[in-house]
């Protein structure tokens, strides 16, 4: 019988977040006769937002990525893994620094968003505390044995922007969990138009936008944004001057995304740049379709225009959408997602991943 692949999955807590909903999803659920899974979480247990069963689960009880990364270092020289896998950027860039100690493990950065985040916001110059920052991802970064990206604009992104190797880089799609099923009653419809956001409320997931095309439509509706950040007050006082506060509903966070998914007719998306957007694959694998504003990190790798929604590249093409007629079929909606990114599929795609490392 072949040893299994001892694997160690690195994340900074198990608080809300896609890249944490990856990790542990993934480790939990690879062939466990082939893997032996072990998620690794800097942070502490009481912060958790995620049930995690069915593997080890080890808390180092660190508030800073950099404090965890001597009990990291220890815990991999007594334990040896065959393959440490880590994710989000600060991370990542601890963990290359840690691989060269290390020579005879592989090291695997899962890779969160493309770098052109900023394009079309406004941002301050680059300190020289910053420019020190950017210089230590390139360095870091190349010192991991593979960099998994989540779509092939990220992919091109590490290769183009920051020189990758492209014998480093390989892509993985998010899955979509087994937690959205196809909505049930399609057939009774209100009045009323419901349209969802599921982010993050920060500056570069666009909220703004989104108000500001929702303030020009005329019919009847009611808007949910499912999420918590530094952005909120200035998200609601901008509501408040379109007049349009008391049409929307806040949920600061929630276990059941699913449900609002698959109550909603419509899924709102305003990233200026994504990773692999989660819930936007998840709104579509419950059946509602999606409106989003074009932009760097996989969208079009998910949505197909008039299938199970629309791609625009300005506010006055997202308004038109809003107020295009059309009938919608949560099971082809459904399909168009789940053909590409079924959790059977993605796994497979880690699974061979973790197994092509090994010497």
């Amino acid at each position: 019988m072949k040893k299994k692949v001892k694997v160690f999955f690195v994340i900074p807590t198990l608080f809300a977040g896609g890249a944490e909903r990856v990790m542990s999803f993934v480790s939990q659920n690879l062939d466990k006769n082939k893997f032996d899974s072990t998620l690794v979480v800097i942070g502490f247990e009481k912060d958790n937002k995620y049930d995690i069963e069915g593997i080890s689960v080890r808390y180092l009880n660190k508030d800073r990525v950099m404090s965890a990364a001597l009990p990291l270092i220890k815990m991999i020289r007594k334990e040896k893994p065959q393959v440490v896998m880590s994710a989000i950027s600060h991370l990542n860039i601890t963990m290359g620094l840690i691989s060269v100690l290390f020579p005879k493990v592989k090291f695997i950065g899962r890779h969160t968003i493309v770098s052109q985040d900023t394009v079309k916001l406004k941002v301050e110059k680059k300190t020289s505390a910053k420019r020190k920052v950017v210089k230590s991802f390139d360095f870091a970064y190349k010192l991991l044995d593979i960099i998994l990206c989540q779509s092939k604009d990220m992919y091109n992104d590490m290769k183009e922007k920051y020189n990758i190797p492209e014998e480093k880089l390989r892509t993985i799609n998010n899955p979509i969990t087994d937690n959205f099923q196809l909505k049930q009653n399609t057939s009774s419809k209100s009045d009323i138009v419901k349209f969802i956001t599921v982010a993050r409320l920060k500056k570069l997931k666009g909220h703004e936008r989104i108000l500001n095309c929702l303030s020009k439509i005329d019919y009847p509706f009611q808007y949910t944004i499912i999420g918590s950040g530094p952005e909120k007050d200035n998200i609601f006082k901008q509501a408040q001057e379109l007049g349009i506060e008391d049409k929307i509903t806040h949920v600061p966070y929630t276990n059941e995304v699913s449900k609002y998914l698959s109550e909603s007719d419509f899924y709102l998306q305003a990233s200026y740049a994504e990773g692999f957007p989660n819930c936007l694959i998840e709104s579509c694998s419950v059946g509602t379709p999606t409106i989003a504003f074009k932009a760097p990190g996989g969208l079009d790798e998910i949505v197909e225009n008039g299938l199970n929604g629309f791609l625009v590249e300005t506010e006055e093409q997202f308004i038109e959408k809003l107020n295009h007629k059309q009938d919608w079929y949560p099971e082809k909606v459904r399909e168009s997602v789940i053909s590409k990114f079924n959790k059977d599929k993605i796994i497979n795609d880690y699974e061979n991943l973790l197994i092509s490392v090994i010497p």
